[in-house]
């Protein structure tokens, strides 16, 4: 069924509290939500909250206790960057549950988002990078669980590579994971993904896209799949502060149309997550994601 909008599932109205200039950009949420609910072949919807359950299929036991209830150590709490709060617990039960309405979606739509999500920092036992609970993880669970897919590509975009699902899936065979990433960059540390492609800095378009082009032909190779999770992140772009990567606008409005291209052509459902985006300018970071789901509503 193909519906006349792209389905996308927001959860910016939950916040949590963050010190002065702290450098998760929480604020550009809000401005992706502004500027997508202004795009008409986009409807935008309220992203549900996972349950604990849920959540319990991708995490270990003693690390959704230690959330739920604010048990984190300091240790914890460095390595996840963020402190703790029940509001922070409420927008991660958000995020997540956004991630999997998405992926059952895209499932009957061929495409569908969360203005949001990606958090591919997470394991099993930790969170880090910003990352409490890895959504992707707990939307893909759910779909096993419920008998809606089993064969998964990951195709992570995003400047950083995506430690959380490497470990995850590390023994997983129905699940692939590629991941396109900035070589010099966070995590320093980093469990293999089926396919790793690390960047050096500056890397720019024509080679990013090259890289691309590989990244997509080793994951065809190794298709069929019933869904692909795409981690669309922002932060190559020339002017983030964390990516280095040095793509332009133009560079990642064509990675996002060739990718989304590339894997509705071979029929693959995409279920869009936006993940990271850390621009000078908050503006431009929501601009960028804004272009993505344009893509998305485009490319159905």
């Amino acid at each position: 069924m193909i519906r006349a909008v792209l389905r996308a599932y927001a959860h910016d109205r939950f916040t949590f509290p963050v010190s002065e200039g702290h450098r998760f950009p929480l604020r550009k949420y809000a401005l992706v939500r502004g500027l997508v609910d202004q795009n008409p072949g986009v409807s935008v919807q309220e992203g549900p909250p996972s349950t604990w359950a849920e959540i319990g299929r991708a995490h270990h036991p003693e690390w959704v206790r230690r959330v739920r209830f604010g048990l984190l150590d300091r240790r914890e709490l460095a390595g996840l960057g963020l402190p703790w709060s029940p509001a922070l617990v409420a927008r991660a039960l958000h995020a997540c549950g956004s991630t999997t309405a998405a992926a059952r979606a895209a499932l009957s739509d061929g495409v569908a988002a969360t203005l949001g999500g990606g958090m591919h920092h997470a394991g099993h036992r930790v969170g880090r990078g910003y990352c409490t609970f890895n959504d992707v993880a707990i939307a893909i669970a759910a779909l096993r669980a419920e008998a809606l897919a089993q064969r998964v590509l990951i195709l992570d975009l995003d400047v950083h590579q995506g430690d959380g699902n490497a470990e995850l899936y590390a023994d997983d065979a129905s699940t692939v994971v590629v991941s396109i990433h900035g070589a010099r960059n966070y995590p320093f540390t980093r469990p293999p993904s089926d396919l790793d492609i690390d960047l050096p800095d500056g890397t720019g378009d024509e080679r990013y896209l090259s890289a691309l082009d590989e990244a997509l032909a080793f994951a065809h190779a190794r298709g069929p799949y019933d869904l692909a999770m795409l981690i669309a992140g922002a932060d190559p772009y020339a002017g983030d502060a964390l990516g280095r990567l040095s793509l332009s606008f133009e560079g990642l409005a064509e990675r996002d149309r060739r990718a989304l291209a590339s894997l509705r052509a071979a029929g693959i459902p995409v279920c869009v997550t936006l993940a990271g985006g850390y621009g000078t300018s908050l503006e431009a970071t929501a601009a960028i994601h804004a272009a993505t789901i344009a893509a998305a509503a485009t490319c159905r």
